[in-house]
């Protein structure tokens, strides 16, 4: 049994929020990737994609996430993670994957302004074309995906659970 939980999916989808929670419950250790980047840059995301450029990140990103050391920890990744090969095949070796999945409507009304959150976005790029971008990436890495669509947290909260709960019972 991997031991521990990794959320994956869009800014805005409540992964740090929903993550923080979970590890209560379990008594987990929480680990926010967003977090690690800042402390190990010694900058904020926004001020790194500024400086960086978007693949500049996407490789500082990588390299961090494929680093984590984690045991019974909830591990919230930034959005972009899916674009690092190496830290998702290091994320799905330590853990399982849980894909927060929101439709994009509710997710464009919940982010607000995306650029002051630090999220990686091309020059021109639109968020619907992110959205596009990025589903089929979360979907070729989850092990789980949760549908977040009419939940509030502590109901995405318990989804995830019971879905943990039934991928330990089929691996005991």
């Amino acid at each position: 049994m991997k031991e521990n939980i990794v959320l994956i999916g869009m800014p805005g989808v409540g992964k740090s929020t929903i993550g923080v929670i979970l590890a209560k419950i379990l008594g987990y250790k929480f680990i926010d990737t967003d977090l690690l980047i800042q402390e190990s840059e010694k900058r904020l995301l926004k001020d790194i994609i500024a400086s960086e450029g978007v693949d500049g990140f996407i490789d500082i990103e990588n390299k961090v996430n494929s680093r984590i050391k984690a045991e019974r920890s909830v591990i919230a990744t930034g959005g972009s993670v899916v674009y690092g090969k190496e830290a998702m095949a290091h994320l799905a070796k330590i853990g399982t994957i849980v894909y927060l999945k929101l439709d994009y409507r509710k997710l464009r009304y919940r982010l607000g302004n995306i650029r002051n959150r630090g999220v990686v976005i091309r020059q021109g790029q639109r968020l619907s074309d992110l959205y596009n971008e990025r589903t089929a990436l979360y979907e070729k890495y989850a092990d789980i995906i949760i549908d977040e669509n009419g939940c509030g947290i502590e109901k995405t909260v318990n989804k995830i659970v019971d879905a943990i709960s039934e991928i330990n019972a089929i691996n005991k």
